[in-house]
Order: C-alpha cells, then structure tokens, then sequence
C-alpha cells in the first residue's frame, strides 16, 4: 500500500493554514489512492538540532559508534525510514522571516544524509530518495507567489533545491497567502488554497 508522509511545522496548531491546508490535502490524496498518512508534526515533536555527537555519529559505521552517538543518530535513521518508504510527501509551513520554520529546517538537518538518501559520484552528488512526489503548502501573511515581493521568498525555492538534491524532482506548491489582507482576502485565500489541493489530488 502505497504511504504519505505528511510533515507539518507550524507552532499554531489547528490555528495555522498550513497545518489545516496540508492535512485536508494528505487527507484527500488518501481518498483518491486508498495510501496510508504517516503524519510528523515538527511542533508538538520538535526535532533537536543536530550537535558534535549527532555529526560524529552519521559519519562512521552503525556499529562503530558509541552509546551516546547510537541515541544521536536513533532519530535521525527513523526520519530517513520514514521518508524513503513514503511515496508522496505533502510539507506544510509558514513563510516566517521569508523562509520556513526552523523545525522544518531541523528535520531537513536529519534526512539529508549522505549514503542514504543522496551520494557523492564523480560526476557530482545523486540522490537516492527518487520516484516520490512533494507537494508544498506555504502559509503567509503577504503575497509571495508573485509580484514585488516573490525575490524575498527564499522558502519555495529552498525546499525544492533541498527535496531536487535527494532526488525528488516532482513538486507542486498550494499558497495560502495574502492572509494579513483583511478578513475577506483570507477567506478568498483559503478557499483558492483548498480548490487547488482539490484539483492536484484529483490529478494525483
């Protein structure tokens, strides 16, 4: 049965559109295809920055490793686990700071890992974690889709450099954006947000 890895980042709980946008989204491609959701909510299950023992631990042998870095890398290894047997993966965040939420970027931190989910070639680094799709769901006040401020949005084009580099190619972006436009262009924004999560799930 095929799995969806669905990452959400948000520390506003059932408050934040990304969370709500992402998880209905999850939720409908699950309708369509009959998967499994593996749900890893970064904000009630923060992730601990990676650290000396972390960094020494991912660089030697599983079986070479002490007590202290076998707990370090223990995490670490699930994330990967779960991402590579997942075969679509929906992340959901805020644009904070023009970028996303630093747990999300933590988890980045844990799967991206060399020997597992990309490689070093002679021709350059490969990715491993290949044949998924990803689907983006960014929540933010402003509009940064397009228009003046598209330059500062560092989030969209991060998150695809980052899943390209593991080999996930495939990425669609859902935004929920202009939201601190007044009550009436929020509500436009959520229901043009959740009318796209509709028509990419039926083309799922």
């Amino acid at each position: 049965m095929s799995s969806i890895l669905l990452i959400t980042s948000s520390p506003r709980g059932s408050e934040s559109l990304s969370n709500s946008v992402a998880q209905d989204f999850a939720d409908k491609l699950k309708a369509q295809s009959g998967a499994t959701i593996v749900h890893r909510d970064l904000a009630e299950s923060p992730l601990a920055h990676v650290d000396g023992t972390f960094t020494a631990a991912i660089r030697k042998p599983a079986d070479t490793r002490t007590a202290e870095e076998s707990q370090a890398a223990e995490i670490s290894d699930a994330l990967v686990a779960e991402l590579l047997a997942a075969d679509t993966i929906v992340i959901g965040t805020g644009l904070i700071n023009f970028n996303i939420y630093s747990s999300l970027k933590t988890w980045i931190d844990h799967v991206a890992r060399a020997g597992l989910t990309f490689k070093y070639t002679e021709n350059g680094p490969v990715g491993l974690a290949t044949g998924k799709k990803a689907y983006l769901v960014l929540a933010s006040g402003g509009v940064y889709s397009s228009g003046p401020a598209a330059a500062m949005n560092h989030a969209e084009p991060y998150l695809k450099t980052v899943l390209g580099f593991l080999g996930i190619e495939l990425v669609e972006t859902i935004y929920v954006e202009g939201l601190a436009y007044g009550p009436e262009a929020a509500e436009k924004a959520v229901a043009a947000a959740h009318t796209k999560a509709e028509e990419l799930a039926r083309a799922a």
